[in-house]
């Protein structure tokens, strides 16, 4: 069963202005050290680092708050698996409202996508819940 849909958009421009205005202290406070090595390393700084605010942002939405209520934007964190395939892990006030929003009996699976056309990128979460 479906127990959330979360999407955004996000401007990469924008995103890379954030980041030449506020650097470290933008990084910091939103990407986890994991997003932070993926996305220095990539060729689109900037467009790596929106995809990974979009999914955030989306995720918060699919939890069913947004960014409220507690969540702290390191409490979700995307990483990659090693066929590239992105994953959400939640953590903090973010887990503790899945575990909420999960029916007993049943495991939470957050599906994400992402995607970027510059000057956009774009999450899409799913969150499902499978009988355990």
């Amino acid at each position: 069963m479906i127990l959330g849909i979360g999407t955004d958009l996000a401007n990469i421009d924008r995103i890379a202005r954030t980041l030449d205005r506020f650097g470290d202290r933008f990084r910091n406070r939103v990407f986890t050290e994991t997003e932070q090595r993926k996305s220095e390393c990539r060729q689109d700084v900037a467009g790596t680092y929106a995809k990974r605010w979009a999914a955030k942002e989306a995720c918060s939405k699919a939890l069913g708050t947004g960014l409220r209520m507690g969540i702290a934007w390191k409490d979700m964190a995307v990483s990659n698996i090693d066929t590239g395939q992105p994953v959400m892990e939640v953590t903090g006030w973010a887990k503790d409202r899945l575990d909420a929003l999960t029916p007993p009996g049943h495991a939470a699976v957050i599906h994400v996508t992402l995607t970027d056309d510059h000057p956009w990128a774009q999450a899409f979460v799913v969150i499902e819940a499978r009988p355990a």
